[in-house]
């Protein structure tokens, strides 16, 4: 259930600068809202062009001024200058400049996630980790809603438990299971083997699959074919297994894991089948 939360300018979550300007973001799930600040003289064409590489602003505006003017010039030759409590909507196709001796400060909610960032610079490399509670229908049935709620409660103590402890990265919860982002293979792969072994007192065994790929992260989401793949991994596991891709089990080789093939299976809306394999132990 969603709850009220609150982020601040003065611990934002990312802060992107360019010349004559910057932008502090905060994002709250796929919405991001951009903290803008341009210096007197600052001119998109100049200063943010060649990052965007493209003849013009391409991206639209929707903000409200707090501090200085911004003056804008559409690619079919209109001018409109913006002034402190504006609020304005500018659709792509422009070019823009801060005229006079004070800096241009504006909150954007349109364009904050993109503007000034180049054209792949929200897409990286990541580990995945994906894991579910195994038959947890069956484990409602048989303790009830409140039970079930309390263990599912622990369950995910011992989860960020052990992300802590290898460096990962919470995603999301998928309601019986987590999504998780590492900077390496390796990483993912314990952590998952870690957190089979500390839930087993509790009575439930997971499964879980680990795929490598390029990802988008999106406020405090990611997006992309390789956080599907690593769900359909996971789905192939059994009780207690950890599954990884063919594209992992490369990177894997001298880490000391321990793998064995799981033979080739279909990985639906992946296309043609691909091998698995199946982690069998680790230094």
């Amino acid at each position: 259930m969603a709850r009220p939360q609150a982020k601040n300018f003065r611990s934002p979550d990312q802060v992107r600068q360019f010349p004559n300007g910057r932008i502090a973001n905060v994002a709250h799930g796929e919405t991001t809202i951009g903290r803008f600040v341009f210096q007197p003289g600052w001119r998109w064409s100049r200063d943010v062009g060649p990052i965007a590489g493209t003849r013009s602003c391409q991206i639209h505006h929707q903000g409200v001024v707090l501090r200085g003017r911004l003056l804008v010039e559409s690619d079919t030759g209109e001018v409109c200058e913006f002034t402190v409590d504006d609020v304005y909507d500018i659709p792509p196709g422009h070019d823009a400049t801060v005229p006079g001796d004070e800096p241009f400060e504006a909150i954007e909610f349109a364009s904050a996630r993109l503007y000034a960032a180049p054209a792949d610079g929200d897409r990286v490399l990541a580990a995945m980790l994906c894991t579910d509670i195994v038959d947890s229908t069956a484990h409602l049935k048989r303790l009830g809603d409140s039970a079930w709620r309390e263990l599912l409660l622990e369950h995910n103590r011992q989860v960020r438990i052990e992300l802590n402890n290898f460096r990962g990265r919470e995603i999301q919860t998928t309601g019986d299971g987590f999504l998780a982002v590492f900077d390496g293979p390796a990483r993912a792969v314990r952590c998952a083997r870690s957190i089979g072994r500390s839930v087993t007192r509790l009575g439930i065994a997971i499964r879980a699959g680990v795929h490598t790929g390029e990802v988008e992260f999106v406020g405090d989401n990611v997006r992309g074919l390789a956080v599907h793949e690593t769900a359909r991994v996971a789905g192939v596991a059994e009780a207690g297994e950890v599954f990884v891709s063919a594209t992992t089990k490369h990177l894997l080789e001298g880490s000391g894991i321990a793998l064995e093939s799981a033979g080739v299976h279909e990985l639906k809306g992946l296309g043609e089948a691909r091998e698995l394999f199946r982690v069998t132990g680790s230094d």
